[in-house]
């Protein structure tokens, strides 16, 4: 956190801070987009985000994630090999003129070339023949994805196959389709960077990976899958890296590739220029002292428990508004770490940040004749008025 940009302007009054308006967002042709702060997982950017729409290969996101989750947990190693059933030829071979890995039935095949051919080829064979391997079938591989959609939080989303082949119970949101990814870098570092790879050759084929961004942005894009259908149009989920932040982007429902590239490159190159990242709290700092009826103390401090973070347009930090709740009266005892009330944070044209304060130290109930004292004051304050 130390290398965020500190922003220590905020002052409570009056139930909150003070704030005014926000940069003009830009415009895209994309029919779905949206841009994701990777550290704050803030969305400073959507367009139909919540939308159920036809991922098409963008959806091999969660088979590689499966797959991700069993080498990391040691239930598959890479070198595992796997066989090519018929039916994973018939479906995604080569005659079918989908993208595929150009698998032959019967092969066997090492599950770190299988990675490759659904990340750097978007082979439909390479997706079948590891569901099949992993699950027994395709579909019960996909029943095990859409529960693990589930556990991810993924609340718009629904596979029907492990390929993004067309079907109307095979969708995802744009949302989604950006929290998957994020899971993916976070949890997966280790197998994150094939992503990033330009190319695979397998049996003598070489293919292209084919997202343009690793190529129109070297050095800053690293990731990470591209989607057409007629459906769907053309999609892109993208992921860029620039000093200390990564921008998360997802498009689809594009004309053409070159629309594809330009308003992918377009998006994320003004996420980077039009916000940053500020600390806007830091862990354990007092945000507001709260009262505490019959305590040893009559206030205890209310901090969150981590640095605060927060995607704004840049030099509009002061545009945030932010309203402390917390219940009243708050009675002692009370004990440090305890829930004692909640932040909300307001940033122009995003969803609000709610943040949970706790209590920074221990109040300890007043005795039997402090109690007292409190108790007559209350009732002769009540009389008085």
């Amino acid at each position: 956190m130390k290398n965020y940009k500190s922003f220590l302007a905020l002052t409570v009054f009056a139930g909150g801070f003070f704030l005014s308006s926000m940069a003009q967002a830009i415009e895209t042709k994309a029919k779905n987009a949206v841009l994701m702060d990777f550290e704050t997982g803030s969305f400073f950017y959507q367009k139909n985000a919540d939308e159920k729409m036809p991922p098409a290969s963008m959806s091999k996101l969660m088979t590689a994630y499966m797959i991700f989750e069993r080498l990391k947990s040691g239930s598959l190693s890479m070198n595992d090999e796997f066989v090519v059933s018929e039916n994973a030829w018939r479906k995604g071979g080569a005659k079918t003129g989908s993208s595929t890995m150009f698998l032959k039935i019967g092969d066997k095949v090492k599950l770190g070339d299988l990675l490759r051919g659904i990340i750097v080829q978007s082979g439909n064979d390479a997706c079948i023949t590891a569901a099949e391997n992993i699950a027994g079938s395709e579909k019960e591989f996909v029943e095990q994805a859409n529960q693990k959609a589930v556990e991810l939080g993924l609340s718009h989303s629904h596979l029907a196959n492990a390929t993004g082949w067309p079907n109307p119970d095979h969708y995802m949101s744009p949302k989604d389709l950006a929290v998957l990814s994020s899971h993916i870098i976070q949890d997966f570092p280790e197998y994150y960077s094939i992503y990033s790879e330009k190319e695979f050759t397998y049996n003598g084929i070489k293919q292209e990976n084919r997202n343009p961004l690793l190529f129109l942005m070297p050095g800053v894009a690293d990731g990470i899958k591209t989607g057409h259908t007629t459906a769907s149009g053309y999609g892109l989920v993208g992921s860029a890296k620039k000093g200390n932040r990564r921008i998360i982007m997802v498009i689809n429902g594009l004309k053409t590739m070159k629309e594809r590239s330009e308003e992918a490159q377009k998006l994320i190159l003004w996420g980077f220029r039009s916000f940053d990242n500020y600390k806007v709290l830091k862990k354990d700092v007092r945000v507001v002292n709260i009262p505490v009826w019959l305590g040893k103390s009559r206030t205890v401090a209310a901090v969150p428990a981590e640095d605060i973070v927060l995607t704004v347009p840049k030099g509009k930090q002061k545009e945030i508004v932010a309203k402390v709740t917390y219940e009243k009266p708050l009675s002692a005892p009370v004990k440090k770490g305890q829930k004692v009330g909640s932040l909300v944070l307001k940033v122009p044209d995003q969803e609000d940040r709610k943040i949970d304060l706790f209590a920074a130290n221990d109040v300890k109930r007043q005795g039997y004749f402090g109690r007292l004292k409190e108790l007559t004051k209350y009732v002769l304050f009540q009389n008085v008025n």
